[in-house]
């Protein structure tokens, strides 16, 4: 057995596009996408490499209690599934965890945390005049007449209002979302199925009979479309408007990637690829109002926005309302409804970026989780982030 091997558990010819996400492939390619997907990176890397781990740092001895039973805090990251656990107090970065077979300078795949950024993306583009949240779809792409996504808002696609023919099922071999996933380029290709890319895949999704508006349904073609629409309206790529317009003001120290479909598109929706320090950075800019390292990342109004908008009765009628039961979901960020105010970016397979500002905290979990969903896992990973936001 060579090094490859033991580390990872699988000999590295046997990863392919048919098995990368399912365990134990997942475990390398979370964090070495770019070997399975084409990508698309940030121009150049902003910043110096950094210092190495802070360790144990500030949560030494911590124990916290899951369904019961009493875990070490690290046990806790082992037993979920966990690449790399970070938290930021008040801007410093006070405690680290890194599973063996990590190397927290790589990038590692942020599923659907990568909404959130496309969201702010899109704040970003309103604030300067060039797209309006209220505007239909077909306003900035007149493909779009017609198609189910046409006469949606931009606002209803960044808070899941639409109501859309799409069922969001994971594990899905050989319907719409297995067919959503040969779009973006996730899933091999199947014999005899037309090739298409991921716009003409979102163009195809039909509208039900309800009208778009309603309550909140989780379907990640709308973030997706919010990716198209961004590189529409503003005339950049996708990356070089996030390297330019949020990286670099961050003072990132690594390169983000994006995976791309057929014809270069980005998966606005999920294909963002980032280091824990770096998304940590991140959600510090979100909890200091839009602002980091004296500069303005996005307006003031555009997180105020977010913070206390969004429609809580269509949240509780929506299909994730057991999930935060006094929650709301505004421009592609969950609201908690817990009183410490929290929110957060989640993706499947583990992925997490939490802040808690009555604690100041920064939290990121990246991991490589064997079910895209555990809906119980997420549960116990929110008392595990809500007592470390204590502890600190």
């Amino acid at each position: 057995m060579n090094r490859f091997s033991e580390v990872y558990g699988f000999p590295r010819g046997e990863l392919n596009l048919g098995n990368w996400r399912t365990r134990p492939y997942n475990v390398f390619s979370f964090h070495n996408v770019e070997e399975v997907l084409p990508v698309a990176m940030t121009a150049g890397q902003p910043g110096e490499a950094e210092a190495g781990t802070t360790g144990e740092g500030a949560l030494d001895g911590l124990r916290v209690d899951i369904s019961g039973e009493k875990h070490h805090w690290s046990d806790f990251l082992k037993l979920s599934e966990s690449d790399v656990f970070l938290a930021m107090k008040e801007g410093r970065f006070v405690c680290e965890w890194n599973a063996a077979h990590v190397d927290p300078a790589r990038p590692h795949l942020l599923f659907s945390v990568t909404k959130s950024v496309t969201g702010m993306l899109c704040g970003m583009l309103e604030d300067e005049g060039l797209l309006d949240m209220s505007a239909p779809v077909s306003r900035y792409l007149p493909e779009a007449e017609g198609a189910g996504f046409g006469n949606a808002t931009l606002q209803q696609l960044a808070d899941m209002r639409t109501s859309l023919a799409f069922d969001e099922s994971y594990l899905n071999a050989d319907g719409d979302y297995a067919r959503y996933r040969r779009a973006t380029g996730w899933n091999p290709p199947v014999e005899g199925a037309q090739a298409e890319t991921m716009t003409e895949l979102l163009l195809s999704i039909d509208q039900r009979d309800e009208p778009h508006g309603g309550p909140f349904e989780y379907a990640s073609p709308n973030t997706d479309m919010l990716g198209v629409v961004v590189e529409r309206v503003s005339g950049r790529r996708f990356m070089d408007l996030l390297n330019e317009r949020i990286w670099k003001p961050l003072g990132a120290r690594t390169k983000a990637l994006m995976t791309l479909d057929s014809e270069g598109a980005p998966r606005g929706a999920g294909g963002m690829c980032a280091t824990a320090r770096d998304m940590a950075r991140f959600g510090e800019m979100v909890r200091l109002g839009g602002q980091i390292n004296g500069h303005r990342v996005v307006s003031q109004h555009w997180v105020d926005d977010m913070l206390t908008n969004g429609d809580r009765k269509a949240w509780q009628n929506g299909n994730f309302s057991e999930f935060f039961p006094d929650g709301r979901y505004r421009n592609c960020w969950y609201l908690t409804g817990y009183e410490s105010g929290a929110y957060c970016c989640i993706g499947i397979h583990g992925q997490w970026v939490y802040v808690d500002p009555k604690s100041e905290v920064v939290i990121v979990k990246l991991s490589s989780q064997t079910l895209p969903m555990d809906e119980e896992l997420d549960l116990k990973c929110l008392s595990f982030f809500r007592q470390v936001c204590d502890a600190l």
